[in-house]
């Protein structure tokens, strides 16, 4: 859910559901990598509410936008994080058998 300014959308505050500390702080370490964010942060409301509120505000570009385009950062981060980690499970899976096979 958005909570915004219908005359200013470089201001925005999202309350994201179900979602706690881990992806908020992700959220927040991508938002503010980007130049065009000139002020970004979370709070968790009540330790019991599952819900995160992240607050955005720009230089000028739609909060909306700039919110979308750091989850596209992030999950390509991820993306590569994933990718990197299996290569190097790959790779010591593989290392580990060329031992066993010199080893016989």
């Amino acid at each position: 859910m958005e909570h915004g300014s219908y005359h200013d959308q470089s201001k925005a505050t999202f309350s994201l559901a179900d979602e706690d500390h881990t992806l908020a702080n992700s959220l927040r370490f991508t938002l503010n990598q980007d130049p065009r964010v000139t002020f970004c942060g979370y709070s968790i409301p009540h330790p019991s509410d599952a819900r995160v509120n992240i607050r955005v505000q720009t230089t000028g570009d739609a909060a909306r936008e700039v919110l979308k385009d750091s989850c596209q950062d992030l999950m390509l981060m991820c993306q590569h994080v994933r990718s990197t980690f299996d290569q190097a499970v790959l790779d010591f899976k593989n290392q580990k058998n060329l031992e066993a096979v010199n080893i016989k």
